[in-house]
């Protein structure tokens, strides 16, 4: 058989992956691939960062998607080295503008931060129980908010909030009252706001600006975008062992799909599962296999499903909430999500929604 240009297709295509890539694109037009009558289309071009941060914009700041009601906003997209875009939605008076620096109450966006403590603090071992608590299956399902004056174990004594149901034990029931018992039970109960601000940044970074505006694990954080960028960027470096756990243990979460689900504040329309203190948006329908830890005042974080890049869009909305006072609540952290979605896959495939 002869060699070099004057070779076969057929023999061509026999070398399968050892050919080299500029071989490859003068093999497709030798032998007619890519256009009219060939032999299928060409791969898509590589997406360029220019294009993703044009596209991520434009998503952001469009006036026809999930992204125009929840104005003001601040979103941000990186990898494990920094931020790559980010930009300040305007409401249509521009007020309030939120920035990366903003501080705010981050609700349900806390639990993430707690299931990565955990998981550095058992150095990625985690027992049977730790499982069960993180992915909400424990039994403690009456929490309804701490005082922000309590410890941890004041708070899980407070109300009914330690009260454990075992009719519900095994079964998925999104709340704050598994990692408040949880924080009890492996000695945490003694602390308060502050004490619980300190033995975070121990296990999670000192570079990691937080704060507690009441000592719930699952929902009472205080902080920026910038900061919790921080520690997303640590999740993808691999300096937390978060890294390895995402997604691990998930159970499945939705009442209507599910028999082991009693309660979710996902609508019944998606169908995710809950991993260690994060969702995986894994939908049949509609995901796309993210990490992420929305809160019920509109802030949401992700890591997308290849583990390369992560998101954050940041807002404090408690308008329309029946119980502003409870940051485990369901709000408006879906919609803060619908919003994301779109800017994840906008900045992945580098095309507006």
């Amino acid at each position: 058989m002869k060699s070099g240009p004057t070779a076969t297709c057929a023999s061509r295509s026999k070398r399968g992956p050892l050919v080299a890539a500029v071989g490859l694109a003068a093999l497709v037009g030798a032998c007619g691939g890519g256009g009219a009558g060939g032999g299928g289309p060409l791969p898509p071009a590589p997406v360029d960062t220019s294009q993703r941060v044009a596209a991520a914009t434009a998503t952001a700041e469009s006036g026809n998607n999930p992204c125009a009601p929840i104005q003001p906003f601040y979103w941000e997209v990186g990898d494990q080295n920094g931020r790559l875009a980010s930009g300040s939605v305007p409401s249509n008076n521009g007020s309030p503008l939120y920035t990366g620096v903003s501080l705010m109450s981050i609700a349900s966006a806390s639990k993430w931060l707690y299931g990565a403590y955990v998981v550095q603090a058992r150095q990625g071992q985690l027992t049977d129980d730790d499982i069960k608590y993180l992915t909400f299956r424990s039994g403690y399902t009456s929490f309804s908010r701490c005082l922000p004056s309590q410890t941890v174990l004041g708070c899980v004594n407070y109300q009914r909030n330690g009260a454990y149901d075992p009719a519900t034990d095994g079964l998925f029931s999104y709340g704050g009252g598994h990692m408040e018992k949880h924080a009890s039970l492996i000695g945490l109960g003694a602390m308060n706001n502050a004490a619980l601000a300190d033995e975070m940044r121990d296990k999670l970074g000192s570079d990691i600006a937080l704060a507690y505006s009441q000592p719930q694990l699952a929902g009472g954080v205080v902080t920026s975008a910038d900061a919790y960028a921080v520690f997303l960027r640590k999740v993808l470096a691999g300096g937390l062992s978060m890294k390895a756990a995402l997604g691990t243990h998930a159970v499945c979460t939705n009442p209507a799909t599910c028999a082991q689900a009693r309660n979710t504040p996902v609508p019944s329309s998606e169908s995710y599962h809950y991993s260690i203190g994060h969702w995986v948006e894994d939908d049949p329908l509609n995901g796309d296999g993210a990490f992420s830890s929305a809160g019920a005042f509109g802030f949401y974080p992700w890591i997308d499903a290849s583990k390369t890049w992560y998101g954050i869009v940041a807002r404090e909305d408690k308008g329309g909430i029946n119980d502003p006072d409870n940051p485990d609540s369901a709000g408006h952290g879906f919609d803060s999500a619908r919003c994301g979605q779109l800017i994840r896959a906008a900045w992945i495939d580098g095309v507006a929604r």
